[in-house]
C-alpha cells in the first residue's frame, strides 16, 4: 500500500508521523504528492493532478490491479492497517461516503489555515527512509 500525502501540510505530515509507528505490518509506504514518483504514478493512473493535493490518496493492488482510494476512504484504509485500537476507526465505513467526504473536504479546504504549511516537503527519520518513495 502506498499513501500519497501533501508533503507541505502539517496535518498530512502529522498523519504520516502517526501512522508510521502504528503500522501493524510495517508495509505501508509513503510518497509526497509533490514528488516525481507521485506525479508519474498518479498521472499514469489518471488521478487528479498532484499539483492540487486536496486529498490523501491510497494505492493498493487487488488481484494485480491498482485500486485507488481518495478522501475519507483513503483515511479509513490507512486506519485499517494500524494497531489496536486505531484500526477500529474503520467502522466509520458504515457512514455514507457523501457524508464522510463532506467532513473530510471541509477539513481539507482549511488544513493550511488551521494546521499550517511548510515551504519544503517532510523529511522522514533515517530509520523510516526506506518506507518513502521518491
Amino acid at each position: 500500500m502506498v499513501v500519497f500525502f501533501d508533503g507541505v501540510c502539517h496535518l498530512c505530515q502529522g498523519t504520516v508521523k502517526f501512522a508510521l509507528p502504528r503500522d501493524r505490518t510495517g508495509t505501508m509506504q509513503f510518497s509526497s504528492i509533490q514528488s516525481e514518483y507521485a506525479k508519474k504514478t498518479l498521472n499514469a493512473l489518471g488521478v487528479f493532478p498532484p499539483e492540487t493535493p486536496e486529498s490523501l490518496v491510497v494505492l493498493t493492488y487487488v488481484d494485480g490491479r491498482p485500486r485507488v482510494e481518495h478522501a475519507s476512504s483513503s483515511a479509513l484504509r490507512i486506519a485499517s492497517h494500524l494497531k489496536f485500537p486505531w484500526y477500529l476507526l474503520n467502522a466509520f465505513r458504515i457512514v455514507p461516503v457523501f457524508i464522510r467526504d463532506a467532513v473530510y473536504y471541509s477539513v481539507a479546504r482549511n488544513r493550511y489555515r488551521w494546521f499550517g504549511k511548510d515551504e519544503v516537503c517532510y523529511l522522514p527519520k533515517p530509520e523510516w527512509k526506506n518506507r518513502f518513495l521518491d
